[in-house]
């Protein structure tokens, strides 16, 4: 039987004109995309565009007033400064309509089982500030969505990002139906941690063998609690060895096997996954958009050997 293609999350609105030598690159969505798409494996049958999220779902993770100011342009310069981004309308475009990507991910992952992102993981933003290049979270936006609007019980965030995903332990923090767990270095941004449900700090320098003895024991102690109904999956690329800011000495085989054994994990249990592509940086962006690639290829592969619509068929 003939399965099809590995549901994909994309809109050209992601990257949008920006100064090539900020510290943020910007350009790295659509150079993923085009890649994806000289090798076959996004194309008009599976990448899905999607809308921007609307402002009241926004307001499950984030205030109004913090809403509101961000996209009429009015955040102060120290709030800009702490967010690291320019703002523009382009940018509140792309980042309302990436946060929608999130949320359509986790819906078409719960449709197949398994969906990628080509953006996503936002995990600094807190309800009322942005920082970290992160304007909204949508990992806690997505989290929140499906547990009061498709009827969720429980939503595992996994966030295996090089950074703590400090902004989404805080939104999350009195959410019950929310788990949140982060695999991150210990001496790496945000230098001011939050407490997730499961945090597990990592030494500078960590390569393939120390990372990935760690995800084993961190998945056992996931299967120690209730089974989620949705996994959301940060595989953030700048674990990796050539990463200019992570700090991890994780090689393209070592990435690829992290996402794998995640995906495996899931898969044992019945648990669908969204995967978002997390954070990555590189003054070469083209280069940087291969290492992203790592987590849609191991995907994709995944989904094509063991994930079949009919499997999570209600």
């Amino acid at each position: 039987m003939k399965h099809p293609d590995l549901p994909i999350v994309y809109s050209p609105h992601y990257s949008i004109p920006w100064d090539p030598k900020h510290r943020f690159p910007m350009s790295k969505y659509q150079r993923l995309y085009e890649l994806l798409v000289a090798e076959g494996l996004a194309h008009r049958g599976n990448v899905k565009v999607p809308s921007p999220c609307p402002r009241d779902t926004l307001a499950l993770a984030h205030s109004l007033p913090y809403i509101d100011r961000f996209q009429r342009g009015e955040l102060t310069e120290r709030e800009l400064k702490h967010l690291g981004l320019v703002w523009s309308e382009p940018l509140v475009r792309r980042t309302v309509t990436a946060v929608g990507g999130t949320l359509l991910t986790c819906r078409l992952a719960l449709e197949a089982g398994l969906a990628c992102h080509l953006a996503g993981g936002t995990h600094h933003a807190f309800s009322n500030r942005g920082n970290g290049f992160c304007v909204f979270n949508d990992l806690a936006v997505a989290a929140r969505y499906c547990v009061e609007h498709l009827g969720l019980n429980r939503v595992l965030i996994l966030d295996c990002d090089v950074h703590q995903g400090d902004g989404t332990a805080a939104i999350l923090g009195n959410e019950p139906r929310c788990f949140t767990c982060s695999i991150h270095g210990a001496r790496n941004y945000p230098f001011e941690k939050q407490r997730s449900d499961l945090d597990v700090p990592l030494p500078c320098g960590t390569d393939d063998t120390g990372y990935l003895a760690a995800l084993e024991q961190t998945l056992a102690q996931l299967d120690q609690s209730p089974l989620p109904e949705l996994l959301i999956y940060d595989g953030g690329s700048d674990v990796h060895q050539e990463d200019r800011l992570g700090r991890m000495n994780l090689t393209d085989r070592g990435v690829i096997q992290r996402d794998h054994r995640v995906l495996a994990w899931a898969r044992k249990r019945g648990i669908p996954v969204a995967c978002v592509i997390g954070g990555g940086y590189d003054h070469d962006h083209q280069r940087l958009a291969e290492r992203h690639a790592l987590l849609v290829r191991t995907t994709h592969r995944f989904y094509r050997d063991y994930f079949s619509q009919s499997d999570f068929a209600n």
